[in-house]
């Protein structure tokens, strides 16, 4: 038999967690208004979360035991460990920063600001490459901002740059 490898086993963690929040997610009361149950959001996004668990699963069991992780892959030491792991620490930093400026920019301008820069910084500064940041950026956020704003009635944080829900 051969050994799982290290993405088969969190994989295995994950079709677990999974497993009990599916479970938990049939425990959701349901009101006595309303024509969509509370509990039918989460059983969707976690029946997607499965399947994609399932795939992450069946990919790691394909790839084989992990024999190359035997060796350090980075520099030893703080330097070695900031070089290593550079790009989600990068993304964290910038998700505070988001999140510091939400009540500022708000959702629209701080979300396409957001994506913009993280995907500058990860992806690189040249013009061509700008102008693919910025069309995805006000593409991906500005649909996601009118879906929940005018689709689901969601009110989303403002800002005090724009306030779209000022009368």
């Amino acid at each position: 038999m051969a050994r799982l490898n290290r993405d088969a086993i969190v994989a295995i963690v994950l079709l677990l967690f999974c497993g009990v929040f599916i479970w938990a997610s049939f425990d959701i009361r349901t009101p006595d208004y309303g024509v969509l149950k509370p509990s039918t959001w989460p059983q969707v996004i976690l029946g997607v979360m499965t399947l994609l668990c399932f795939i992450y699963l069946i990919q790691s069991v394909k790839a084989g035991s992990d024999k190359e992780l035997a060796e350090p892959t980075h520099e030893p030491g703080l330097v070695g460990f900031f070089k290593h792991w550079q790009n989600p620490i990068k993304c964290f930093v910038m998700f505070f920063i988001f999140l510091y400026s939400l009540p500022i920019l708000g959702m629209l301008i701080g979300g396409v600001s957001f994506v913009f820069v993280l995907m500058t910084l990860l992806g690189g500064w040249a013009p061509r490459q700008l102008m693919t940041h910025a069309i995805i950026s006000v593409c991906a956020v500005g649909s996601m901002w009118s879906l929940f704003t005018f689709g689901l009635e969601v009110m989303l944080p403002e800002g005090v740059i724009y306030n779209p829900y000022a009368n």
